[in-house]
């Protein structure tokens, strides 16, 4: 699925080279094995999918789900206010990514779909995994530091300071051993994997009642139109409800360069080689290869083609998506459904947990 070729050169730590070497063994033992495995994965409630975050991961997790991986997607709302206050449109959040989930081809009766706040053994866990960890482990995991060096002062709030032991608690209370996703979140991996150790051989005698997972690294992601990293917040993402004309319009506003002559060159022309990649995802082409093909018709050309080529892929997504728009009772059972699965798993996990720490007093 993926190679060291694809990661930028700034891949130093031999953690991370060793990850990514890993990568495409993991990716076949899936294949092989799907039993051996049960993935966790999801999403901060910030709002409806775009085309990076398909490409990114949900398309992986549409191909794990085909091969009967046992697959959990968490919604987590806890965690999108460890950086803001509002709540209010969290509801509405949840729901466009839920429709955005059914739309690109998550099966609720094959992958788990729950909301982080409605587990509340989950969470409990939270208070064991924190007795383990110390404030200098937690002050130096990266999202941490960036939060802080962000918000322009020299902290953050609790809930952002024990970001990495929610991640954890998503992680282990269900027993995950591959979570999916970027290289920057080897940090996150580790700590839980640090947690999960320390957990076993404190409690469960060096067994291995919490697995310690791998990260799945997923593909590098897409630039937005701007040539920044396609966030939400940042206003430069094409997403996965949008309108054909919507789309057309984002595209024409993409950033390029002066040069006339389309070639494929990330290093020297990374916003020309992200259209390019996009182009290439939707179409099955190699960049290069669309390259030539536009030659010396320019930015304009591409951009028209590379519209026609969005709006085709995405079509039958989007057809779908608003379909399931019109079933609203349907995307909140899928949600009920999920939510009832997963507390059933948590619940017998903080039981076995308490059992372990001789802390079960009836």
């Amino acid at each position: 699925m993926m190679n060291i070729a694809d990661f930028s050169a700034d891949s130093k730590s031999d953690s991370l080279k060793e990850c990514i070497a890993k990568n495409p063994i993991l990716w076949d033992e899936l294949e092989k094995h799907p039993s051996k495995f049960r993935v966790l994965t999801g999403e901060r409630t910030t709002g409806a999918l775009h085309i990076g975050h398909y490409f990114g991961s949900l398309k992986s997790r549409v191909i794990l789900q085909s091969w009967g991986v046992d697959m959990f997607l968490v919604l987590a709302d806890y965690q999108a206010i460890t950086d803001r206050n509002s709540t209010e449109k969290l509801k509405e959040s949840i729901f466009e990514i839920i429709l955005d989930y059914l739309a690109v081809g998550i099966q609720p009766q094959k992958t788990t779909i729950f909301c982080h706040s409605m587990i509340p053994s989950l969470n409990q866990l939270m208070l064991p995994f924190l007795s383990v960890v110390s404030m200098a482990e937690l002050q130096r995991n990266p999202t941490v530091k960036e939060e802080i060096t962000l918000s322009g002062t020299k902290s953050v709030s609790g809930l952002m300071m024990t970001y990495p032991v929610h991640q954890a608690a998503d992680i282990l209370f269900c027993k995950g051993n591959i979570v999916p996703g970027g290289k920057d979140q080897l940090p996150h991996i580790e700590n839980t994997r640090q947690i999960a150790r320390r957990i076993n051989n404190l409690y469960f005698r060096g067994e291995k009642f919490f697995p310690e997972p791998e990260l799945l690294l997923s593909a590098p992601l897409l630039l937005g139109i701007d040539g920044r990293k396609m966030g939400k917040s940042l206003h430069n993402a094409i997403y996965l409800k949008m309108s054909e004309d919507e789309t057309a319009q984002l595209i024409k506003k993409a950033k390029t360069d002066a040069d006339v002559h389309i070639t494929y060159d990330p290093i020297n022309r990374p916003e020309v080689a992200n259209l390019l990649r996009l182009y290439s995802l939707c179409s099955g082409d190699a960049p290069e290869t669309i390259a030539d093909h536009i030659g010396r018709k320019g930015a304009s050309a591409l951009k028209k083609e590379l519209t026609v080529a969005v709006n085709e892929y995405f079509r039958p997504i989007r057809e779908r998506r608003t379909q399931y728009q019109k079933e609203k009772a349907f995307v909140w059972d899928v949600l009920k459904e999920g939510n009832i699965k997963a507390n059933a798993i948590a619940d017998k996990t903080l039981d076995d947990l308490r059992k372990a720490m001789h802390m079960q007093y009836y």
